[in-house]
């Protein structure tokens, strides 16, 4: 009698006796794991559907007001980018007689001393229409990123 029989342990079989079944997941089915590409190409584009859908949202809300009041009061109230960065930076950041560079630029958009041309830019430009362009810029972060995680996915799935 062989040392086998006599312990009842069934002989293993080998490589080329083995069959993957449903229940034994081969190497080709597992997952791979993202690389560092694919986990910052998630990261920007979810960065840029804050942005987007922020500013698409402060868009609606600003435009929502403006024609509030121009319903109301009969005129229209113009929100220059500068005044935008004014109020924004007043409530968020900068309290009186504070110093530093934001509380500098809170000077400046009050009365500039230099940069008088960029200052008058920021006075004519509404915020609505930053506002949006900053939303479109967002999102086509945002679809270019999905966009290169899909081919990712396709590239790792082959």
């Amino acid at each position: 009698m062989s040392a086998e029989s006599s312990t009842g342990a069934q002989p293993t079989p080998t490589d080329a006796q083995r069959t993957p079944t449903a229940a034994q997941p081969t190497p080709t089915d597992a997952q791979p794991t993202p690389n560092g590409g694919a986990v910052l190409v998630r990261i920007v584009g979810a960065f840029g559907a804050v942005l987007g859908y922020g500013c698409l949202a402060a868009f609606l809300y600003l435009i929502s007001v403006q024609l509030y009041r121009w319903f109301r009061e009969g005129d229209w109230t113009h929100f220059s980018v500068a005044d935008a960065l004014h109020f924004w930076l007043s409530r968020c950041c900068v309290k009186d007689g504070d110093t530093g560079r934001l509380a500098a630029l809170v000077h400046w958009l009050d009365a500039p001393l230099d940069w008088t041309g960029l200052h008058k830019v920021l006075e004519i430009l509404p915020a609505s229409l930053a506002l949006f362009a900053l939303s479109i810029l967002g999102n086509s972060i945002f679809i270019y990123c999905r966009d290169r995680r899909a081919s990712f996915l396709t590239a790792t799935a082959r």
